[in-house]
C-alpha cells in the first residue's frame, strides 16, 4: 500500500423485520420520547449516498437478527425480505433469530440470498461440517479484506429446540484465531473484519482474548454505541436495533496499515426522503395484510416498550394479559429485547403482532416455591453472569404476580435476597399457578402439569383490550436491585 486509503463500513444489525418507519424511543435527559425512525427505503437512501460518496470504497454487512419480528417476516418465514434484502446491496451476514422457522427453510433462503451467510461456529451434528461459510474476502478501496461471522451461540442452549434442529453451536473463541491466520498468511488479507451475533460483553471479552481483529461489527444485544469501543487494538461498534440506526466507520490507510478511523451512529430519521424503489419493494411486501394489521383493537394509557433491562411496559401488559385469561397466580414471559415501542394512544393489530409475533398459545403449570427460586436465579444468571461467555438471555425474564429484591453484583444462584408471591414470601413446598408463553417463559426443566390453552397470545392481548379500556401497564417494581 504505497498512498492513502479510505474504506467506509456501513452496519445494520437486529432489524427483526421492521420494513418500514415506526416509533423508536429515544433518551433526553431524564425523559423518554418517541420519534419516527427506520424502514429499509430510508436505509437504503443512506446506503446511496454513502456509495456515491466514496464510490468502490464501501463495505455493507448486517448482523443479523433481520429475518424474523415482524408479521410479515414471520408469516412468509422470512421470504418477505428476500426481495428487499437482494436490493440493499450487502456484502456479508451473521444470524440468530433467523434459526426461527427451521435450518433448512433458513437455508434454503441462503440459497437466494446474492450475499454469503457467515458463520464459523454453526455445524451439521451429523457430520460435523460448518453450515454456512465461515468467511468471505472482498476487495475495497484497493485493501484486501477479510469479513469472518459468527452466529449466536445461544440458538441450541436457550432457545426453542426446533431452531436448532440437526444443528449445534460453539461459541467461536476457539475457532477464530485459525481464520485470522488463515486470512493473513493464506490470503494476504490487509484487513480481517468479524461481523458477530454473540452480544456485546461476550464480543468484548473476545477481542480480549483474541489478536488480531481490526473491526469487531457486534449485535443482539441492541446497543446503540456513539463512540466505538476499543479493545486489544480491535475498534468495536454496534447501531442499535429495529433499523432505527444505521452505524458508519471510515478507516483511512497509509503504507504501514491502519492510521485514522471515524464514527458515527446515524438516526434513521423521518426526513431522509424514502428510495423509491425500495419503498415499492416493502409496499408490495406488506400490502397484502396492511388493511387487517391496521385495524383497532384498543387502546393503551401507557406508552409501550421494552427498552428496560428488569421490566418493561410493554410486557406488563402481556402478562397482565395472561393472568386475566388463565387466573393463575403467577405470569410470565422471556425478556425479549425485540418489539419497536408503541406511544401512548390506539392500539392496532400490527402492533399486537410486533410484540409477539411467533403468536404462541397461552400456557399454564405448576410450580413449587423451590422451581420458582431456582428458576429466576438460573435467569438472572443468563442476564448478569459476571462471565460474558455465560451470559445467554435477553433482558430479564418478565413476570407478574411476584416481587423479586435481588443484587446483580453476587455470584451464580446468590443473587435473591427476598421473594414474594403477592406479599407473602415465597415457600419452597408451597405450590403455585402460573401462566406463560414459550419454553423461555417458563423452561422445560420447571413446572408441572403443563398445558396449553386454546388460546393464543394475540387473543388473549385482544380478550384484555376488550376489557381494559384504555389498558394500563405501567411499571410496577416486580424486579427490584438492591
Amino acid at each position: 500500500m504505497s498512498q492513502t486509503k479510505h474504506l467506509t463500513i456501513l452496519q445494520i444489525n437486529d432489524v427483526h423485520g421492521y420494513l418500514e418507519a415506526h416509533p423508536e424511543l429515544f433518551w433526553e435527559g431524564g425523559q423518554a420520547v418517541y420519534r419516527t425512525a427506520g424502514g429499509y427505503a430510508r436505509i437504503a437512501t443512506l446506503f446511496d449516498q454513502i456509495r456515491r460518496e466514496n464510490p468502490g470504497d464501501v463495505l455493507a454487512l448486517d448482523g443479523g437478527d433481520t429475518l424474523h419480528g415482524t408479521y410479515s417476516a414471520v408469516q412468509s418465514q422470512g421470504w418477505a425480505l428476500l426481495p428487499i434484502l437482494s436490493a440493499l446491496g450487502l456484502d456479508g451476514m451473521t444470524a440468530h433469530w433467523e434459526f426461527a422457522y427451521g435450518p433448512q427453510n433458513f437455508k434454503a433462503l441462503v440459497e437466494k440470498l446474492p450475499y454469503p451467510m457467515l458463520a464459523i461456529n454453526c455445524y451439521d451434528k451429523a457430520s460435523g461440517e460448518l453450515v454456512f461459510k465461515p468467511y468471505t474476502i472482498l476487495e475495497r478501496a484497493g485493501l484486501r479484506i477479510g469479513v469472518i461471522g459468527i452466529a449466536a451461540t445461544i440458538v441450541d442452549k436457550t432457545m426453542p429446540a426446533s431452531f436448532s434442529e440437526g444443528l449445534y453451536f460453539t461459541l467461536g473463541d476457539q475457532e477464530l484465531p485459525g481464520y485470522i491466520r488463515s486470512l493473513r498468511q493464506d490470503h494476504g488479507v490487509d484487513l480481517v473484519i468479524v461481523l458477530s451475533h454473540l452480544g456485546f460483553p461476550q464480543e468484548l471479552k473476545l477481542a480480549r482474548q483474541v489478536d488480531g481483529i481490526d473491526v469487531l461489527l457486534s449485535s443482539h444485544t441492541h446497543n446503540r454505541l456513539y463512540r466505538p469501543a476499543r479493545v486489544n487494538d480491535t475498534i468495536i461498534i454496534q447501531s442499535g436495533c429495529h433499523g432505527s440506526f444505521v452505524g458508519r466507520l471510515d478507516l483511512e490507510f497509509d503504507s504501514s496499515g491502519l492510521v485514522d478511523f471515524s464514527h458515527q451512529l446515524i438516526v434513521v430519521e423521518e426526513a431522509i426522503q424514502p428510495q423509491p424503489e425500495m419503498q415499492s419493494l416493502v409496499d408490495q411486501a406488506l400490502a397484502p395484510q396492511r388493511a387487517e394489521l391496521n385495524q383497532v383493537v384498543g387502546q393503551t394509557a401507557t406508552a409501550l416498550n421494552r427498552n428496560r433491562v428488569l421490566e418493561a411496559t410493554m410486557d406488563n401488559l402481556l402478562t397482565q394479559s395472561l393472568r386475566e385469561l388463565s387466573g393463575a397466580q403467577l405470569a410470565f414471559a422471556n425478556g425479549w429485547r425485540y418489539g419497536a415501542p408503541i406511544p401512548a394512544g390506539k392500539l392496532t393489530l400490527n402492533d399486537l403482532w410486533n410484540m409477539i409475533p411467533v403468536n404462541p398459545p397461552v400456557s399454564t403449570c405448576d410450580l413449587t416455591g423451590e422451581e420458582l427460586w431456582q428458576m429466576l436465579e438460573e435467569n438472572l444468571e443468563h442476564t448478569f453472569s459476571a462471565d460474558p461467555y455465560q451470559q445467554m438471555g435477553g433482558y430479564v425474564k418478565r413476570n407478574l404476580g411476584l416481587n423479586l429484591y435481588f443484587k446483580i453484583e453476587n455470584p451464580a444462584g446468590e443473587r435473591i435476597q427476598e421473594l414474594f408471591v403477592g406479599d407473602k414470601p415465597v415457600r419452597p413446598r408451597q405450590v403455585y399457578s402460573a401462566a406463560f408463553v414459550t419454553s423461555q417463559g417458563v423452561p422445560a426443566a420447571y413446572g408441572s402439569q403443563r398445558r396449553d390453552l386454546q388460546v393464543s397470545a394475540i387473543e388473549a392481548l385482544r380478550l384484555y383490550l376488550a376489557n381494559h379500556n384504555p389498558a394500563q401497564a405501567e411499571l410496577c417494581g416486580t424486579i427490584v436491585a438492591v
